[in-house]
């Protein structure tokens, strides 16, 4: 039962992957999810506390819905403000130390939020595949932390590398299939 209990992440990134994948049919779709991968990684880096990981992935939820109720111009512009916010935030705090902390997110997340954007601004099949990509790329980003233990909740480390390497091979599958 221990072992069960230790697989929770993994099996929660399947069947995110699932619900996220279930009737995809561009890389637009994905692209909340690729800035919202940085943007957690970013948000516990400049909180500094690796636990703030799960509650800004929940509270994803909350702007995703907030995003469709008031039907605000897309989720993958207003993660990138949040992004921008928390890159303001860090700098005010001066956050240097560790180098592989909020520096680092900070440059990830330019690098992921650049990928989302232009995913968002190309779309078709040139935006899928830059969307997989970025995601296959952030997937080892989560192993690699998820080895050191640093950054975000080794738990959504495992969770995110799953999610993000199913997402991106689905959405490869329907670029090239459809």
């Amino acid at each position: 039962m221990q072992n069960l209990r230790r697989l929770w992440p993994a099996a929660f990134g399947v069947l995110v992957a699932a619900l996220t994948a279930y009737d995809l049919a561009d890389g637009t779709e994905l692209a909340p999810v690729l800035a919202l991968s940085g943007l957690i990684y970013l948000g516990a880096a400049a909180l500094e506390r690796q636990s703030a990981a799960w509650p800004l992935f929940w509270g994803s939820f909350v702007v995703l819905t907030v995003v469709n109720v008031l039907d605000l111009p897309g989720a993958t512009w207003v993660f990138l403000g949040i992004a921008a916010l928390f890159i303001g935030y860090g700098l005010v705090r001066g956050i240097t130390r560790p180098a592989g902390g909020y520096p680092l997110q900070a440059v990830a997340m330019v690098v992921v939020g650049a990928l989302a954007a232009l995913t968002v601004l190309l779309g078709g099949t040139v935006g899928a595949i830059l969307v997989a990509l970025g995601l296959y790329a952030h997937a080892g980003w989560d192993v690699y932390h998820h080895r050191r233990n640093r950054v975000v909740a080794r738990s959504m480390a495992e969770f995110c590398a799953v999610l993000d390497t199913l997402v991106a091979t689905a959405m490869l599958i329907v670029a090239f299939t459809s």
